[in-house]
């Protein structure tokens, strides 16, 4: 698959950024003329990997969020979500419903839901060197980007 059209994003771990860095990759990802609902998807998953950066990676401090978006030749949308926040010790126990490092209210399904919305979603993490998210997802439009 050859990169078409790509965009990087760094942004604060600030709430506040959350809905900026999911319109971001959303309006990029608009040049395909997607569905609503997958659009939507798009923007659900984005959401929730930016809110485990936020939540999960720097806990009580501001790191970087670095968000990189690709568009292929076959209508593929690649988004990596990257930070350098404390990691993920285990990430196949992390990836399991209700499961949340933090306990209390949170609900635990970040994975799951980014899962449910993406065709697919690859986790890397190191402790202490921070988490990789790469989430895919075919766009299934008659509209193709040429590189124009």
């Amino acid at each position: 698959m050859k990169t078409i059209n790509n965009f990087n994003l760094n942004i604060p771990s600030r709430s506040a950024n959350e809905s900026f860095a999911r319109t971001a990759v959303s309006a990029f990802v608009a040049q395909l003329d997607p569905t609503l609902e997958e659009i939507n998807d798009i923007k659900t998953a984005v959401s929730e990997a930016v809110t485990n950066c936020i939540v999960h990676a720097y806990k009580e401090q501001i790191g970087k969020i670095y968000i990189s978006c690709a568009i292929t030749d076959n209508n593929t949308v690649k988004i990596k979500i990257k930070d350098n926040g404390v990691g993920i010790e285990n990430i196949e126990q992390a990836m399991e419903p209700l499961y949340s490092s933090l306990g209390g209210e949170r609900a635990g399904l970040g994975f799951i839901v980014m899962q449910s919305f993406m065709d697919s979603i690859k986790v890397r993490s190191a402790v202490g060197k921070g988490t990789t998210v790469t989430l895919t997802k075919k766009i299934n439009s008659k509209f193709t980007v040429n590189g124009n």
